[in-house]
């Protein structure tokens, strides 16, 4: 069962993110909980995406909140990712909006 707070909070902050980096370039995965599309540049449709991140909740949310940097959560193998445009840290940590 999911943790309802979790759930509402990565999918929160996840269409705050596409709302700061439209596009479908990327693929943002936290797995269970919510998958979005993101970013500029050439767009896919079907099958798996040519850029790839994916990282569990805890990890994402300590991104979005400064918790923890983007490089430390890569080398520390938190975070998966592939592709050329598979980097978020740009945007993170999020300004948080209510």
């Amino acid at each position: 069962m999911l943790d309802q707070a979790i759930l509402s909070e990565v999918k929160r902050t996840l269409a705050q993110l596409a709302a700061i980096s439209p596009g479908r370039a990327i693929e943002v995965r936290i797995p269970p909980y919510a998958a979005i599309q993101c970013g500029d540049g050439p767009s896919h449709s079907r099958g798996t995406p040519p850029n790839v991140i994916e990282m569990q909740a805890q990890t994402w949310l300590a991104l979005v909140s400064g918790e923890k940097s983007w490089a430390a959560a890569l080398l520390s193998g938190e975070i998966r990712a592939s592709g050329a445009r598979a980097d978020l840290s740009p945007f993170l940590p999020l300004r948080i909006t209510p």
